[in-house]
């Protein structure tokens, strides 16, 4: 008798981990949607480059001063470019982190558990 209650009392905690682990999933689908709702700034040459981008990566624009818009300006444009949205990358992962821990918080996880992101 006592080894059929153990046998249950097991299944009810698998039922129970599953079932928490079907939450987890669904908050941190959700925390992943509200990325692109999060924007950061990246920015080069002074802030002569600009670019916008969501928390997930997205980028939302770019914004060139026009002292830079002459064909001997060329090559520094598309640097700054590159710079920017590459400062835009940086600074939309480091929101990204925040938001995930924020939201993962409350989030019972095993010690060492790594999230898939």
């Amino acid at each position: 008798m006592g080894n059929q209650q153990t046998e249950l009392s097991v299944m009810k905690s698998i039922e129970e981990m599953m079932a928490m682990a079907q939450n987890v999933q669904a908050e941190l689908q959700k925390a992943q949607e509200g990325l692109d709702t999060i924007e950061v700034e990246g920015a080069a040459g002074g802030g002569m480059v600009k670019v916008r981008a969501s928390a997930k990566g997205r980028i939302i624009g770019v914004e060139i001063d026009d002292s830079l818009m002459q064909p001997s300006e060329k090559q520094m444009l598309e640097d700054l470019i590159a710079a920017a949205i590459n400062d835009a990358r940086t600074k939309a992962d480091l929101a990204a982190n925040e938001a995930m821990s924020k939201m993962t918080s409350g989030i019972p996880l095993p010690p060492g558990f790594k999230l898939p992101f």
